[in-house]
């Protein structure tokens, strides 16, 4: 099945939906006008569905390999970076003062995600560059940004993150790698870390990785935490790859999905590193690049989604079994069961990609206005498009192979594939539960404020669209303010009150921002109105029960005991 881009949705989106146009307005944005932005869509869905889709099964079925220390990538990944390079598109949101193109990181967004649905085990390499990019800009020298910038924006070089050890998991605060300082002013870097996305390439002239590591005078747990950037060639005199640096490739993992992109082991012998940031600081410095991952991994799960979609429908449209109950094609489209799931999808992925493009909206607002406002708006959506998009995504790819019966279980039709590569997504850049547990503890620290504005702005469309669509707008409306009743709620609650009742709270608010991104979609174009209706109708009243849940005492959860469960 060929790939689609749906540059028509992302045109859609930023005009009559997340308001793209507020973000041109300003003036670190005015390079991204209307003729910009389509050229930016057109030339990505281009490559997208000529050069990286062809690789989508290739990854799956020739997985990447370690040989001699060295990661050999799968067929046809090397020519496919070198096009997502070659474009500029590595550095589209990064300063153009080191060679990037400046854009707003909605729009980046919808280049990723275009990326990500034609192979998302590639794109997950430039995915990651991108935050470790945003990291230097943000916490490196002067110096360290000149060296490392350029070259990383354009390509040549490639970066990682390496956070998690086997004994600390999410705990990073229990991690053990080290660093010495050396008397050139570096510091020597040991210790090992797992679960390292593009450790290493064969197409990159030099990897450079983020590590977590203490210094000698830490302090126990996060807050004795320092950043170093690790790379694998030690840059000579002239800034290009020199001495190979002390670390290595231990091995690579054997994973249920994802199997073109590499996630190593990686060993860490008194290598030698740049501290980033100041001393002791890294958990600040490494989150820049996190928060920026986490969307990313939010706009990940909607890729996949998106190509799961495309390939059920496209199966649910050819395929005829059994006699239809209403005229039509006599496909498997026209029975209620198969048009439902495939409505849902639909639906679902709208509302994911609304919510993940207004998150980067309010990203790209703060830092052109500075505005605490929209810093704390882009704070409350991180968690909720990281955790709505990459569930989408699962949810969306099961009903993919659902929609194709038994031969969505037969691998040859790609339907698993989706399901497969996407799971991890829900995991990596932090749980969605951690998510979920971040947004009713951190980003609700301010009282609630940041959530009461947004949900104001949903109850005042909602009150405005009652003339258009009465029931919708109050279904809307009732929803959002049962969301705002349980908010005030869990702001008197202890934090582990808080927690057990987290991810429904999560999926509600995603769910009734869901809706409000399809009312105003519908508002805007009548032929979006079936679609909003189904979602309205269908989909949301969900929350209720989800709200219902986040009410349980927690109790009840620990009345069950570990005895209990192995019972």
């Amino acid at each position: 099945m060929p790939y689609r881009a749906p540059v028509r949705e992302f045109r859609f989106l930023f005009d009559h939906v997340v308001g793209l146009p507020q973000v041109a307005a300003t003036d670190r944005f005015a390079e991204a006008t209307p003729e910009t932005v389509d050229a930016i869509l057109t030339e990505a869905a281009r490559l997208s569905e000529t050069e990286l889709a062809p690789l989508q099964r290739a990854g799956d079925t020739h997985p990447a390999r370690l040989e001699a220390g060295r990661v050999i990538a799968s067929p046809g990944f090397a020519e496919g970076y070198r096009g997502i390079a070659a474009g500029g598109w590595v550095g589209i949101a990064a300063s153009p003062e080191f060679g990037g193109m400046g854009l707003p990181m909605a729009l980046t967004s919808a280049v990723n995600e275009m990326m990500g649905s034609a192979c998302l085990a590639l794109h997950l390499n430039p995915l990651l560059t991108q935050g470790q990019i945003e990291a230097l800009e943000h916490h490196a020298s002067p110096e360290i940004k000149a060296l490392y910038l350029p070259k990383l924006i354009s390509g040549d070089w490639c970066g990682t993150m390496n956070l998690t050890e086997s004994q600390a998991g999410s705990d990073v605060g229990a991690l053990r790698a080290k660093a010495e300082p050396n008397a050139d002013g570096t510091y020597a870097v040991t210790g090992q870390k797992i679960f390292i996305s593009w450790a290493d390439a064969d197409f990159a002239a030099n990897i450079c990785h983020l590590v977590l590591a203490r210094l000698p005078d830490a302090a126990p747990g996060t807050r004795g935490i320092s950043l170093f950037l690790v790379p694998k060639f030690i840059p000579d005199a002239a800034g290009n790859p020199g001495a190979r640096n002390s670390l290595s490739v231990v091995s690579l993992e054997h994973k249920m999905g994802l199997h073109g992109s590499p996630t190593a082991v990686m060993q860490y012998d008194a290598a030698k590193g740049w501290l980033i940031g100041a001393p002791h600081k890294g958990m600040a410095a490494m989150f820049t690049m996190m928060n920026n991952a986490r969307l990313g991994v939010g706009v990940q799960g909607i890729a996949a989604a998106e190509g799961a979609y495309q390939l059920a429908l496209d199966y649910a449209m050819d395929r005829k079994q059994g006699k239809t109950p209403v005229p039509g094609a006599g496909a498997i489209i026209d029975h209620a069961d198969v048009r439902r799931m495939l409505v849902q999808m639909r639906a679902e992925i709208f509302a994911a990609r609304a919510i993940a493009l207004s998150c980067a909206v309010a990203t790209d607002m703060a830092r052109a206005t500075g505005s605490a406002d929209w810093q704390a708006r882009a704070a409350l959506l991180t968690p909720i498009a990281k955790a709505c998009g990459t569930d989408t995504g699962v949810n969306v790819a099961s009903l993919g192979v659902q929609v194709h019966g038994g031969m969505g279980f037969i691998e040859e039709t790609g339907a698993a594939q989706y399901l497969r590569d996407v799971r991890v997504t829900a995991i990596y850049e932090g749980t969605n539960g951690i998510q979920a547990m971040d947004l009713v503890g951190r980003k609700l620290a301010d009282g609630g404020e940041a959530a009461f504005r947004l949900l104001e702005e949903v109850e005042a469309q909602a009150e405005a669209a009652r003339g258009a669509f009465p029931n919708m707008a109050t279904a809307v409306w009732n929803a959002a303010e049962t969301l705002r009743e349980t908010t005030e709620w869990l702001l008197v609650q202890e934090m582990n009150q808080r927690f057990a009742g987290a991810v429904p709270y999560l999926r509600a608010f995603a769910l009734v921002l869901g809706a409000h991104f399809q009312l105003r979609a519908a508002l805007a174009d009548a032929g979006r109105v079936a679609l909003a209706r189904v979602a309205i109708k269908r989909l949301l009243p969900e929350h209720a029960a989800l709200l219902a849940e986040v009410r349980c005492s927690v109790d009840e959860l620990y009345a069950v005991t570990p005895e209990d469960l192995r019972a």
